[in-house]
């Protein structure tokens, strides 16, 4: 295999190792286990949403046209650099975004993740939030590069560099960025903030947590949600 093949494939072959690891963990009560169908419909109703906003777009209709397999091959295996010449703020805000998101269908779907508060020197926390890295970077390969994906439907990537190894790396790691940051804030100033109830903590949670915000839409609750805190 040469060595561009293997840059090519690493990421995905990480994923492979990590994933069965962050799940054969100590056996877990039936009311305890990751909610699977919940976090696949979700996951797809949110890429649903993506995919829709790209059809508006004439550059992903027009390439409808042409040989489905060939095209969708051609655009997977031209992925051969870093940039594929999207902006600054689409790249390292958007995507990170997109994957704290993603991450978070993860982690509000895992009965004992979403309990977890923040706390870098716990290994239940990072076990959970690794596995919400996971879960954002499956979403982000398929995304990119899936049966259901911005290569297959328009054929990002025939034409280089406009698929590139930036968004498979940048979407599920700068999305686990925020979601710590996320978790932080909820911890250290949301709790505090949302005492006195009413629209004001609402809005804390909103404006504070964001993505985690876009996650509970995609999961038919408030954006305000919380599993384990209720507002009065």
């Amino acid at each position: 295999m040469s060595k561009e093949s293997m840059r090519r494939w690493l990421p995905i072959a990480l994923l492979l190792i990590v994933v069965p690891y962050l799940y054969a963990q100590e056996p877990v009560p039936q009311e305890e286990k990751f909610q699977w169908g919940p976090a696949l419909r979700q996951s797809s109703l949110f890429l649903g949403v993506q995919h829709t906003s790209r059809l508006a777009q004439k550059k992903t209709r027009r390439e409808f046209g042409g040989p489905f397999f060939p095209d969708y091959f051609e655009s997977v295996t031209n992925i051969r650099t870093w940039s594929d010449q999207d902006g600054i703020l689409t790249n390292y805000v958007g995507h990170p975004m997109i994957g704290a998101m993603a991450g978070y269908l993860q982690i509000e779907n895992d009965p004992r993740g979403r309990r977890i508060q923040f706390d870098l020197s716990s290994g239940d926390y990072w076990r959970s939030r690794l596995k919400a890295l996971a879960w954002s970077a499956a979403y982000s390969t398929q995304f990119e590069i899936g049966p259901f994906s911005e290569a297959s439907l328009g054929n990002v990537g025939k034409k280089p560099p406009t698929m590139a190894w930036v968004d498979l790396v940048v979407t599920p790691t700068g999305g686990l960025g925020l979601i710590l940051l996320e978790d932080y804030l909820d911890h250290r100033f949301i709790r505090r903030l949302e005492q006195s109830g009413g629209f004001k903590a609402r809005l804390y949670r909103v404006l504070l947590n964001p993505n985690r915000a876009v996650a509970n839409i995609l999961r038919w609750k408030l954006p305000s949600y919380r599993d384990d805190r209720p507002l009065p």
